[in-house]
């Protein structure tokens, strides 16, 4: 139905707090209006408009660690099995697990210089 959201944005604060710590990350808007993080522009994780997942850009070769090691939190539904992405359940990730996704996640989109900043915060 055109025009009924079916997303509560508040579903995605978990997310919005941890990946806005990274350099270069940005509060966006994305398919639908649904909550989104960008780093240069680039979609790093959204709100799914369904309201039951959160899609988090993930190179494949982290895939099947995340799949086996936490397979209550996360999966990866057939629209998504040809993109970097893994999505996890609204709600059902711990924040130090979803720290080190969206870590990971944030490394391959940030600039050289984005992560020099970040691996010498505090030094």
């Amino acid at each position: 139905m055109k025009g009924v959201r079916l997303y509560n944005s508040a579903d995605f604060e978990q997310v919005r707090a941890i990946a806005l710590k990274f350099p270069g990350a940005e509060d966006a808007i994305s398919h639908e209006g649904t909550p989104s993080i960008k780093v240069r522009g680039k979609l790093m994780s959204r709100l799914h408009d369904n309201g039951e997942f959160i899609p988090i850009r993930l190179d494949f070769q982290y895939h099947e660690h995340y799949l086996i090691s936490y397979p209550e939190v996360f999966h990866i539904p057939d629209h998504y099995k040809n993109y970097p992405y893994i999505c996890m359940w609204v709600n059902s990730c711990k924040d130090d697990v979803l720290k080190e996704l969206l870590e990971l996640s944030w490394r391959a989109l940030a600039s050289k210089k984005q992560i020099l900043e970040w691996e010498n915060r505090g030094q």
